[in-house]
């Protein structure tokens, strides 16, 4: 099979190696093509690296989520004191985009763990909501953050502020910014011809974020765009808790490490951390592999251990961290195990 803008080189093994043709025409993208070359190589014939093994923790994962966010879930939309409240409307959208994110991420790991070939047309489509479900995620998180800010430096009037009808506005614009932010870039790389089709035969998101750097100026500015906006909402979120903090130091609230504040301020940092190291850790490898401070298979384990380990972590810690901590939604939760343990059953019919 012909492959457009892409000249085909048979191994002695029968692999089809696919490379451009401006790769193959240029002595100046020799490395180019080697790196091409070898990430094919290494995605078909990954000797000496389980790849299946990272698929262990996406599966793990999605399966506690979709066993705790859904509950979580119903028991917000179900309670209608809950769901018409700011945070609970928040928590749920983030709840969401994590559950979405955890079912995409770990089809295409599973799809790249079983050497599955995805159509141009579908792994590209893969990518992008891939993307929307993790800017949702993280514009809801600062959402969030940015909710709390507003009730504890604001209560009078945080109501005026913040009404469940100008929540659930916010939400929506949420959902446009996460569907219009990396929709934008998929466009401007769709335009200029910087999505190569040739590349892998496998929708990887691990090798795809290594390769972005060694990409064309439009995937370099789209890399570097989106890490700026990352980094920025993890400024806010940091900011925001430094804010609050100082603010409430003297209020006598942080003055047993096991009170709720102190242990709320923990567990608001875990997350942050767990949303930003992965990132910090996978900028420093990407910058590494780039000029081959390290080999470039080591850079691929590093990037399959951010994408697969470290990056999937806070999607199923934050119902758990965040979710059951709120006293409606595990009194909720507690009632209805509750009214199942506790259901009459019927006496047996007496004997004839």
């Amino acid at each position: 099979m012909d492959i457009p803008g892409c000249v085909a080189e048979r191994r002695a093994n029968g692999t089809v190696i696919y490379t451009r043709e401006t790769e193959l025409n240029s002595s100046s993208n020799l490395d180019y093509r080697a790196l091409f070359l070898f990430l094919e190589e290494w995605s078909l014939t990954p000797s000496g690296t389980n790849v299946k093994m990272f698929l262990i923790s996406p599966v793990v994962c999605l399966m506690a989520g979709a066993l705790i966010i859904p509950t979580i879930l119903f028991v917000i939309f179900s309670r209608f004191r809950i769901r018409q409240e700011t945070r609970y409307m928040l928590l749920g959208n983030a709840l969401f985009s994590d559950l979405v994110y955890l079912l995409f991420y770990t089809v295409s790991a599973a799809l790249n763990a079983a050497h599955l070939q995805l159509p141009e047309e579908a792994c590209v489509l893969l990518l992008f909501l891939l993307a929307v479900a993790y800017c949702g995620g993280l514009f809801t998180a600062v959402a969030i953050v940015l909710d709390t800010y507003i009730a504890v430096l604001f209560p009078l009037h945080y109501i005026v502020i913040l009404p469940p009808s100008r929540t659930k506005k916010v939400i929506v614009f949420l959902w446009i910014c996460s569907g219009a932010f990396p929709g934008i870039f998929f466009l401007v790389l769709w335009f200029t011809h910087s999505i190569v089709p040739c590349v892998l035969e496998t929708c990887s998101v691990p090798v795809i974020l290594i390769l972005t750097l060694n990409g064309t100026g439009a995937v370099k500015l789209c890399f570097w765009l989106s890490a700026t906006v990352i980094i920025l909402c993890l400024s806010v979120i940091f900011c925001c808790h430094a804010i609050l903090y100082f603010k409430t130091k003297h209020s006598g609230i942080w003055e047993s490490i096991c009170s709720r504040a102190s242990v709320t301020f923990l567990m608001h940092n875990t997350v942050l951390f767990f949303y930003f190291f992965p990132l910090l850790a996978l900028f420093v490898e990407s910058f590494l592999c780039v000029n081959f401070v390290i080999r470039l298979q080591t850079g691929i384990l590093v990037s399959l251990t951010v994408c697969n380990v470290l990056t999937i972590l806070p999607k199923v810690l934050f119902p758990f961290l965040y979710g059951l901590r709120y006293r409606e939604i595990s009194a909720s939760l507690k009632s209805i195990v509750r009214r199942k343990q506790l259901r009459p059953v019927s006496p047996a019919p007496p004997p004839s």
